[in-house]
């Protein structure tokens, strides 16, 4: 259930909402005149957030070059590559 404070709320008690966002990384919907005005949450969460928007982008990007006829590569190819890169030869 999302969490609805007004905006005094934001200014009265900016260290509980905080510490909410952060404990249950869970953003905060925060109204001005009952009307929804922004968000608030954790740093950790928006990078988190940014992160898989980056990741789903780039899987659209990579889906659309394969609709249009490119051509992949086998993962555990690539992924022994990459192991050897890690590990050393394997």
């Amino acid at each position: 259930m999302p969490n609805i404070r007004p905006i005094s709320d934001l200014r009265n008690n900016a260290n509980e909402i905080s510490d909410f966002c952060r404990r249950e990384r869970q953003p905060v919907f925060i109204t001005k005149n009952g009307v929804g005005d922004m968000v608030v949450m954790s740093i950790e969460e928006y990078e988190r957030q940014q992160a898989l928007l980056e990741l789903f982008g780039k899987l659209a990007e990579a889906e659309g070059e394969i609709a249009n006829g490119a051509a992949g590569e086998d993962f555990f190819a690539v992924a022994k590559q990459l192991r050897a890169k890690v590990h050393g030869k394997i």
